[in-house]
């Protein structure tokens, strides 16, 4: 099956089809460094990370560039125009490029407890300030752009105008009427400045007291927030490329100041495919300071906040996001993460166990129906893949597969109920989707070796506890040990097995 992926420009699944197949390029909006990432930050990161993963696992050449905003990224949607950077900056006593390598650091340890893979190249906006200032100066040249005392706005209005024309209206990505935009836009600071109130800042004329400031044509300032990305994802990935990626909440205003912008510059849509992951609410509510729910990722691997009844390790956070189609809702609670925590552990103990198995190749099955069944869940998985990486069904299916593996583990079946060849296809591919595909990290290793062998001597000392009837150790070491959650079960045949739930 070919590749499907809805795209949010058409709102329909299409085709994925590379302008230069094999090679793609994909441009991920990535974090402002003004502070640590937070859970919300997680879904994208890690949706985008398995889309790249996958795309190098269907073959293509993948150029991924997420980038770095560092400076310039102030609030148009908010009273104040606000340079994140320049304002943290004051507060935590820093060089504004001191504070960005400190968040950037964070940020890039959070990626790698997640196993992201690194993009191909991790622009900053501070890194292509020339970039900008030419992307900028076009766009005056071309009369969408004007300058206003020292700062320089974006004609949104001559830029409807025009562009409807020609199918490509102010709005189409979001579905926003611009007349309704206007109608409804709030007051801005430097409103007076803008010939219409929906005109973005290209450009900020710096005050006196702002720290992070470039010569430019138009005086000392800095760059606007949706600027960064047109230029440096035209830099490193051209006039038009495949797949532009990021949360709903990017989709309106920035990703469609930065249609427009790269449109006037370029004269085309910049990226086919728009992708947008739906956001993470916690408990039910949106993410925000004012219902002190915002957890920054060291909090969520600490378990050090007030929304926390635990610590959760990065690989029960990824699962759990994965455990969701990217597109749907995803709601945050203990409860969750703690269900969440519970079914990665007994998938990768079904998986480890498996790893490890010897299958003979040419054996017959036993049992035919099982033996299609358990093909036919993993042939699916890709298939699930194919249509709009649905990790979601991804994880089910790995769910129907893991009870023979434990059937086979707790010897309820015997290996020649599955053909050999069956077998050695289910280990490869299940490592291929585990591992490589949705990047779950196999941390059991070597201690849950030693933990395996410390349960069987304690389970070879509760059978020979039961056969002198001692009921009282018996007892003590199967209840204590449900207490660490490994639940011992004592089989018909006088047989024991265990499992970790």
């Amino acid at each position: 099956m070919p590749l499907k992926i809805y795209n949010s420009l058409t709102r329909q699944k299409e085709v994925f089809e590379p302008l230069n197949a094999p090679y793609v390029g994909m441009y991920v909006c990535g974090p402002t460094v003004s502070g640590e990432s937070h859970l919300g930050h997680a879904r994208p990161f890690i949706t985008f990370d398995v889309v790249y993963r996958f795309l190098l696992y269907k073959g293509y050449k993948v150029r991924y560039v997420r980038n770095i905003t560092d400076a310039g990224h102030f609030e148009e949607e908010g009273k104040q125009a606000e340079d994140k950077i320049a304002t943290k900056a004051i507060l935590e006593k820093l060089e504004p490029m001191e504070l960005v390598q400190k968040y950037t650091h964070l940020y890039h340890w959070a990626m790698e407890q997640f196993n992201n893979l690194p993009p191909s190249i991790e622009p900053t906006a501070t890194g292509h300030i020339v970039e900008q200032i030419e992307m900028i100066k076009k766009i005056i040249a071309d009369g969408y752009g004007y300058e206003a005392n020292g700062s320089v706005y974006f004609d949104v209005v001559k830029y409807n105008d025009d562009y409807s024309k020609k199918n490509q209206p102010y709005g189409i990505l979001s579905g926003r009427n611009l007349e309704e935009q206007l109608d409804t836009t709030r007051e801005l600071e430097n409103q007076e400045e803008k010939r219409n109130k929906v005109d973005f800042a290209l450009w900020k004329k710096a005050p006196i007291e702002h720290i992070m400031r470039w010569q430019s044509p138009w005086g000392e300032g800095f760059p606007g927030w949706h600027i960064e990305c047109s230029a440096m994802a035209t830099k490193y990935l051209g006039k038009q490329f495949d797949i532009h990626g990021g949360g709903m909440d990017l989709q309106f205003p920035h990703h469609e100041c930065e249609i427009a912008q790269s449109t006037v510059c370029n004269n085309q849509m910049p990226a086919r495919y728009w992708m947008h992951n739906n956001m993470i609410t916690i408990n039910g509510r949106k993410m925000g300071k004012s219902y002190n729910n915002v957890i920054k990722l060291s909090e969520l691997f600490t378990g050090n906040h007030p929304e926390l009844t635990q610590a959760y390790s990065p690989m029960t956070v990824r699962f759990f996001i994965l455990q969701s189609q990217y597109r749907g809702t995803l709601d945050f609670s203990n409860e969750a993460l703690q269900a969440s925590e519970k079914a990665l552990r007994r998938l990768m103990e079904a998986y480890e166990w498996l790893k490890a198995q010897s299958f003979t190749a040419g054996t017959n099955a036993g049992d035919a129906a099982l033996d299609s069944q358990l093909k036919t869940w993993v042939n699916e998985l890709e298939i699930f893949m194919d249509d709009d990486i649905n990790t979601a069904k991804v994880v089910a299916n790995l769910f129907e597969i893991i009870p023979s593996v434990n059937s086979l583990k707790d010897k309820h079946i015997t290996a020649d109920a599955v053909s050999g060849d069956t077998w050695i296809y289910v280990q490869k591919q299940l490592a291929l989707f585990i591992e490589q595909i949705l990047g779950i990290k196999v941390e059991l290793g070597a201690n849950r070796q030693q933990l395996n062998g410390v349960v069987d001597l304690l389970v070879e000392i509760r059978k020979d506890a039961k056969t002198r009837k001692d009921f009282a150790t018996s007892d003590k070491i199967r209840n204590q040990l449900a207490e660490m959650g490994i639940q011992i079960k004592d089989e018909k045949d006088g047989s024991m097995s265990y499992s970790f739930l």
